[in-house]
């Protein structure tokens, strides 16, 4: 019975910081099932459900406190953007990987969470440091959160093989492309060839 005045509410011992650190420890968020999720925090199911509302909930909490470690705390500037956004690169890379399965997940089609328009926004605001328009810098996120994302998950799935692979060089070659161009130097469609 609650006391007057008091709502009944989510466990004190349960929170958005708890949950997440319970469902990384638990090796394979693929497998992981709201039962087991609330056996690793001592809480029951339905107090788990107070607080997400189901798996797809507990990876969206994941989401967010990935994107709130991989974004550099600077802003960046016209000096600093193309190294600002590496640190968020490696960042991504270090902290994406370190989940299994997380890197495959989220290079797949998924709803957008509030961690996605977090990074969307962040990494807009370096192409417009970088001296893009609105709307240059716009797809220029496009570019550079498909491209990171994607090959991340190539590389988590080893669909790009087993030799060792070079981060670094992906990188620079995706930073030395962007922000785009009005007049793309190299991504005009060429000429249809004459029969």
């Amino acid at each position: 019975m609650t006391r007057p005045g008091k709502r009944p509410g989510p466990p004190a011992r349960l929170s958005r910081g708890a949950i997440v650190a319970a469902a990384l420890s638990s090796g394979d968020l693929e497998s992981l099932s709201m039962r087991e999720l609330a056996a690793r925090l001592e809480v029951s199911h339905s107090a788990l459900y107070r607080w997400v509302p189901g798996r797809e909930g507990v990876i969206d909490l994941i989401s967010e406190t990935v994107i709130d470690r991989i974004i550099p705390t600077d802003a960046p500037t016209p000096d600093t953007w193309r190294g600002w956004l590496g640190r968020l690169a490696w960042a991504a890379h270090d902290e994406f990987l370190s989940i299994p399965g997380y890197a495959t997940r989220i290079s797949r089609p998924h709803r957008h969470t509030r961690g996605f328009f977090t990074m969307r926004d962040a990494v807009v605001a370096a192409f417009r440091a970088a001296g893009a328009d609105p709307e240059l810098a716009e797809q220029s996120w496009y570019v550079f959160g498909t491209a990171l994302v994607t090959w991340l998950g190539a590389q988590e799935q080893r669909l790009l093989g087993d030799a060792p692979l070079r981060f670094d060089l992906f990188l620079d070659s995706l930073l030395r492309g962007l922000p785009a161009r009005e007049t793309p130097e190299y991504g005009t469609r060429p000429p249809a060839a004459a029969d």
